[in-house]
């Protein structure tokens, strides 16, 4: 079982003292997650390679596609597999030695798919074109149909970890085993909203992809926007298991209850934001 060690080393200047402790608390999580998952690991850390790219494209390129830097996409898409490979990949590295042999194809199945995404991402972005919803053209068609297949392969593997976590007890108390079981249901629900945004070729409704949107995640301000219920469903599979893990940690004796409540009114969210939209109402309205 992984463990790692939060405390704070003494030191005359507290802000400097807390920000050492925070650095060796994620190093020290950085290193376990390597070596419990290797694989989703090195996937991050590949991700965090081609961040500098992205960086620059933002600063250089001065196309607008869909009223917005190419490069902002790539970016917010680096960010997000990250925390997906790397909370993943510490996740099931809590299943027992018997799921374990399944855990390493669900790992190199989810690199694989997920760099695949992540490189098809980049291509478009330097064509100046869009990667999601793109059928203008042959080659647009084929890019968008084969990070399509992958997406959907991520999502079968994704049903599997699920599977194993609900037959294998993950290490770990009553609230946080709960927390990783309900985390990657909810990240189901999140990847079948993406589903129904690729069956409308679009993530806004009531208006075209392209508009006002909110700063640095550009969800609609003018009509409805799936993205918002699929960014919430998908980030379950960190905060529902982070969930279980504070409350076992704090109230141990109602850990599972408050952890399935916490799920169900999660899920309520995700509903809500999900109906919200395809009434074509945006987030936060802004004129």
């Amino acid at each position: 079982m992984k463990t790692v060690a939060f405390s704070a080393a003494p030191a005359a200047d507290g802000a400097t003292g807390f920000s050492l402790s925070v650095f060796t608390a994620v190093r020290a999580w950085l290193v376990i997650l390597h070596r419990v998952s290797p694989v989703l690991s090195w996937a991050g850390w590949l991700h965090l390679v081609l961040l500098p790219g992205a960086v620059l494209g933002l600063a250089l390129d001065e196309r607008l596609v869909t009223n917005v830097n190419p490069w902002v996409k790539p970016l917010k898409f680096l960010f997000s597999d990250i925390i997906y490979v790397w909370g993943l990949g510490w996740l099931l590295a809590d299943l027992p030695a018997a799921a374990q042999r399944a855990v390493r194809r669900i790992s190199w199945g989810v690199a694989v798919a997920i760099g695949v995404e992540i490189v098809i991402i980049f291509l478009q972005a330097a064509r100046g074109t869009t990667s999601h919803y793109n059928v203008g053209s042959p080659l647009d068609g084929a890019l968008f149909s084969l990070m399509g297949l992958f997406i959907a392969v991520n999502t079968v593997l994704v049903v599997w970890a699920v599977y194993l976590a609900w037959r294998h007890r993950p290490h770990g108390p009553a609230g946080y085993v709960w927390g990783v079981r309900l985390g990657l249901l909810l990240f189901l629900v999140g990847s079948a909203v993406g589903g129904a945004m690729i069956g409308k070729l679009a993530h806004t409704v009531g208006a075209p992809d392209g508009g006002p949107g909110l700063p640095g995640v550009g969800w609609s301000t003018r009509a409805g926007d799936l993205r918002v219920a699929h960014f919430l469903g998908l980030h379950a599979l960190q905060l529902v298991p982070l969930l279980g893990w504070w409350l076992s940690r704090y109230v141990p004796r109602r850990a599972t209850l408050l952890t399935w409540l916490g799920a169900v009114l999660y899920a309520g969210a995700v509903a809500t934001l999900y109906w919200q939209a395809t009434q074509g109402v945006p987030l936060l309205s802004i004129k």
